[in-house]
């Protein structure tokens, strides 16, 4: 089953930061796999639909290069595989196994919230408080695709602020496996602003140097995003 076969697939040109034919070929990728990684988590791609490069780069008005490079983005995070005389087909992701996968993402996060309590400088305290009250502003605003950006930087500085160079590769790592399912989340009504006081508790923890509640409170954090995002995924599935 071709691509072709499912309606409803498309790049708006506002959804895009500049138009497709400005942007460099990293960014234009990133934007397509973006788009076809929230059109595989809304239930618009099924499992087992594969993906055609030449009628994708038709319907965005690209070239097949910033496609087949979008496609290994994607295959990086397991929501496509590359299979045989096949091409490249949307896989499933059942909820066992991402259940599991937020698990080990949730232990590695706390580990890095407890270290980086014990260990980050006055500096990186300060410049993760300025991030977290730059996100509530975007919370506040429920502007999602600002918040889902700033996120990304708030994790990245808890990562960095453990001063741990494995830990923090490790934390990449998994995150950008799972780094479309963390995105759904936003879906869900009033995530934005729970995830902002989720993260506020992980913030006064590391600012009052207690690592066992930073760890306990990005634990919770990780579990809770997990839960929001298989939900979503559930929901749309259905």
């Amino acid at each position: 089953m071709s691509l072709q076969a499912e309606p409803g697939l498309r790049l708006e040109q506002d959804d895009a930061a500049e138009p497709l034919d400005r942007q460099s070929r990293g960014t234009l990728a990133e934007t397509l796999r973006r788009h076809l990684a929230d059109d595989i988590l809304d239930g618009r791609l099924l499992p087992g639909i594969r993906l055609d490069e030449h009628e994708l780069a038709a319907r965005f008005g690209v070239s097949r290069t910033p496609v087949r490079e979008a496609f290994k983005l994607l295959a990086a995070t397991g929501l496509v595989q590359v299979r045989p005389n096949k091409g490249v087909v949307v896989t499933s992701i059942t909820p066992e196994r991402l259940a599991e996968m937020f698990e080990v993402m949730g232990e590695i996060e706390a580990a890095c919230a407890r270290f980086a309590a014990l260990r980050m400088t006055e500096e990186e305290r300060g410049r993760l408080a300025a991030l977290h009250a730059e996100a509530g502003a975007l919370a506040r605003a429920g502007d999602r695709e600002g918040y889902d950006g700033m996120n990304t930087r708030f994790h990245s500085a808890i990562y960095a602020g453990a001063h741990n160079d494995y830990m923090q590769e490790t934390a990449q790592a998994i995150r950008q496996r799972l780094r479309p399912f963390r995105r759904a989340q936003f879906r869900v009504t009033g995530r934005l602003s729970l995830s902002w006081l989720e993260h506020d508790a992980v913030v006064r923890a590391i600012l009052h140097r207690d690592g066992e509640a930073a760890y306990h409170a990005l634990r919770l954090h990780v579990t809770t995003v997990g839960d929001a995002s298989a939900g979503y995924v559930g929901r749309s599935a259905g």
